[in-house]
């Protein structure tokens, strides 16, 4: 069952709606073979992360298999966000998701304010894929304890010269955390979003 459905720009208040919350996962599903791949920048105060394992992506220095499952997901500094078990390719039947990463809210350290959800194209060779060739790309949250989903963005075709977005962020204020779809796309892959969050590394 589908949760509440987000707009860009639009944003949902975990803490208000779940106060129970504890663990969000984070689902990302696309029907196509593209490779694609999310992860998370958690950013201070200044809106850059704090340390580079603060950027939790297929290819970060800080990986641990968790209980159950048979590959390593890489974490971030404070344990606070635990990615993707990196997929080589999407499905194209409509499945289920492609990727997830989980959300650790109570371990997440006072200095993140927030975790800036991504997603981007993994290139292989001369061929560039873009995201007009990415049909049924979404982004969804959902309370790991009871498996409900919360709340649900779909990207729109908008995003059609473009390898990289900005789907979304967990933002933390004085009440609690909300989640909040940004819907922003960039050229340039990973390294557009390093050049913004992670500029000074």
């Amino acid at each position: 069952m589908s949760g509440f459905n987000l707009e860009k720009g639009s944003s949902f208040n975990l803490s208000k709606e779940l106060p129970s919350l504890k663990v969000a996962g984070v689902g990302l599903g696309w029907n196509t073979d593209a490779d694609l791949d999310v992860s998370a920048f958690c950013v201070g105060e200044d809106g850059h992360i704090p340390a580079m394992t603060d950027l939790v992506y297929f290819n970060s220095e800080l990986k641990q298999v968790l209980d159950g499952e048979d590959a390593p997901r890489p974490y971030s500094t404070d344990g606070g966000v635990y990615g993707a078990i990196d997929e080589l390719v999407g499905d194209d039947e409509d499945d289920g998701d492609d990727e997830d990463m989980w959300i650790y809210f109570d371990r997440i350290a006072d200095n993140i304010k927030e975790v800036v959800v991504v997603v981007t194209i993994h290139q292989e060779g001369n061929k560039q894929t873009k995201f007009n060739e990415v049909s049924g790309c979404y982004g969804r949250i959902w309370d790991q304890e009871s498996d409900k989903e919360l709340c649900r963005y779909t990207l729109g075709n908008e995003f059609g010269a473009c390898d990289a977005v900005e789907v979304g962020k967990f933002k933390r204020s004085e009440n609690g955390w909300s989640f909040e779809a940004i819907g922003k796309g960039h050229e340039g892959g990973l390294l557009s979003l390093i050049n913004k969050y992670a500029y000074r590394f």
